[in-house]
């Protein structure tokens, strides 16, 4: 079948595409009915039908296959590597599924998860998957502050950590965030399971803190039967930045969401069953959930666990890794190769990189010099895709599993299976044609996998993402872009105030409040500007409340930021102004300070109430690349 036939009957008949699909996973009971769109734009998947993530992901292999390599955890951070096969991966889920049944961990009950990339962050997650509990993974590395946000948010039973990760050879404590975090926030979880890395000396609270060793010595033995729950079950809460300062705790189904992501590892990704997967992300991102820990495991893969850069011990350990798994798929970021582009390329052909077929990139817009540059150096297909968290799969893609299709530069691709995507005009919600700029939009109901609602409030699950485009109750995904005549979609960047930093997405009125805590910031304008190794970066503009006291307000404005939102979260400049440009209403035209800020023309200030500012604030960007 065409990629366009495919693609046609998926929009036309979800109810035979999709249940053709679901024959890819294990049902414990048959599904009453493919689509229930009853009340839009909440769509139901596989409504009545009972089955669990956990057993599609591990049980089922461990019967099939049980001295198959599952997993690889590889620490170049701590040098220490280890691979689990399918039993042992099984028999490891099912000693923390035990500890959590110990402690009154049951279906519906939250776990929060905040790890770095060892293996038990993989147990964990699979074991609240095997009992029905609903998982929140929040990224290693957020600042307490954020951590408290999403602890009163999903309101955990269960907090799972370590007492420390790793970055460049540095201990990163952990404990003491997730300490202090509980303190700020209002909602306290019962217990804290932690794993001892002895990388970072911590203080146990008596009466709340498990030692995961202990623990799992208790229940070595145990098995705990699977908790059939139905396909519209939640799994998981994953929280991204909004355009308003609170989190956004993305809900996923449990039935639709291992049917999309088995779809999209036969048609996108194109792995087989006892091939290894390698995704360099990180589990607190949606790309880690999909296609480290859910994705290639449903596929019956082995997946690598990776926890440290890019170029530790040197710039070939990706391929060294490569080489020694035989990874057949590959997924990365377009960030993760500029680095390695700073690199001697000889670390690219060291290797013997024969079993890879696929370099899949994803996370930010993927430029011609970047994708050109990593295919000439390992003579592999470079794949392009777009997705974002609330969606859990590529909405844009070459299909190679079911067309091969030719690549253009500069475009992730066609719409993938399922996603009725629509170009439209954000003003008139007039669809547009070839060549013209507008929101590009999916039409409801969203496929399989993607997002049910923002956990707790349906209400802004509409308002946020459906009620934007005027006139039409469409999900927008807040990108600009352009197709072609052909059909290839082209992504020009965000609608919203939400940049994408090395694949991280970062909400700049996020950032806004946090430098606006300072106590000598009186305003602050913070915007997304183009960087040529992360994609993006934030840069801050701030009118001191005090001007004579502003000599070491950018780095007080940075550490500010590292304290409540993370090293992550930091602008990359502060600049310190008298004024920022404004409409006579008030509003701050920040589009006019990307631009000054890129050092491109402006464009259209007549809106502006005094258009003198921003020559002002060009001037002190400019003083300040001299200094």
């Amino acid at each position: 079948m065409s990629y366009k036939a495919h693609h046609e009957r998926s929009i036309s008949d979800p109810d035979g595409f999709w249940g053709e699909q679901a024959k890819l996973i294990h049902w414990e009971k048959p599904f009453d009915t493919v689509l229930n769109y009853d009340n839009p734009p909440f769509a139901k998947w596989f409504e009545g039908g009972l089955t669990n993530l956990c057993y599609n992901s591990v049980d089922r292999h461990a019967k099939e296959r049980p001295n198959q390599i599952a997993l690889v955890a590889v620490s170049t951070e701590t040098n220490k590597e280890k691979a689990y096969t399918f039993q042992e991966l099984y028999e490891e889920v099912n000693r923390i599924a035990a500890i959590y049944k110990a402690n009154g961990i049951q279906k519906g009950d939250r776990v929060l998860i905040y790890m770095p990339m060892i293996a038990e962050a993989c147990f964990a997650m699979l074991a609240c998957a095997r009992i029905g509990a609903i998982h929140s993974v929040v990224f290693g590395g957020f600042a307490s502050h954020s951590l408290a946000s999403r602890i009163d948010d999903a309101k955990p039973k269960m907090i799972v950590t370590a007492e420390a990760g790793m970055r460049g050879g540095k201990a990163v404590p952990y404990k003491p965030l997730l300490d202090e975090a509980i303190t700020l926030a209002s909602y306290k979880p019962e217990k804290v399971l932690l794993v001892n890395r002895g990388l970072s000396e911590f203080t146990s609270v008596a009466g709340r803190d498990l030692d995961y060793a202990a623990e799992r010595q208790k229940h070595l033995n145990d098995i705990v039967p699977v908790e059939w729950v139905d396909a519209t079950h939640p799994s998981y809460i994953l929280y991204t930045s909004g355009t308003t300062g609170k989190p956004k705790g993305v809900q996923r189904d449990t039935g639709g969401y291992a049917v999309a992501l088995m779809a999209s590892m036969n048609h996108i990704f194109c792995g087989k069953a006892g091939e290894t997967m390698f995704t360099t992300s990180d589990i607190g991102w949606v790309v880690g959930h999909s296609y480290i820990i859910y994705g290639p495991l449903l596929n019956g893969m082995a997946t690598i666990m990776y926890e440290g850069t890019p170029l530790r011990p040197d710039a070939g350990i990706w391929w060294e890794l490569v080489a020694k798994y035989k990874v057949s798929v590959m997924f990365s970021a377009p960030t993760a190769v500029r680095v390695l582009k700073k690199q001697d390329p000889a670390f690219l052909t060291k290797h013997d990189l024969s079993s890879l077929r696929t370099l899949f990139l994803a996370g930010e817009p993927l430029d011609e010099p970047t994708a050109s540059w990593i295919h000439d150096a390992i003579k592999k297909p470079v794949v392009d895709n777009y997705w974002q968290t609330e969606t859990g799969w590529p909405i844009l893609a070459i299909q190679r599993g079911i067309e091969v299709m030719p690549h253009k530069f500069g475009s992730p691709g066609v719409p993938s299976f399922g996603y009725n995507m629509k170009l439209l005009d954000d003003a008139t919600s007039v669809e547009l044609g070839p060549d013209q700029k507008g929101v590009i939009a999916i039409e409801g109901p969203l496929p399989p996998g993607c997002m049910q609602t923002v956990w707790g409030d349906d209400k802004r699950f509409v308002s946020t993402y459906w009620e934007t485009i005027p006139g039409k109750l469409i999900y927008s995904t807040f990108d600009w872009g352009i197709k072609d005549k052909d059909g290839y979609f082209f992504i020009l960047g965000r609608t919203d105030d939400v940049i994408n930093v090395a694949g991280h997405r970062l909400g700049t009125r996020e950032i806004e409040e946090s430098i606006s805590s300072h106590p000598n910031i009186s305003e602050v304008a913070v915007v997304g500007i183009e960087d040529k190794l992360k994609g993006q970066a934030a840069i801050a503009f701030v009118i001191p409340k005090d001007s004579s006291k502003a000599e070491n307000l950018e780095k007080e404005c940075m550490k500010t930021v590292d304290s409540q939102l993370g090293a992550i979260a930091r602008p990359g400049r502060v600049y310190v102004v008298s004024a920022l440009p404004k409409t006579r209403s008030g509003k701050i035209v920040r589009r006019a300070l990307q631009a000054v800020a890129e050092g491109r023309d402006p464009g259209d200030i007549s809106t502006m109430e005094d258009q003198t500012v921003l020559a002002q604030i060009k001037t002190i960007i400019e003083q300040s690349a001299k200094a």
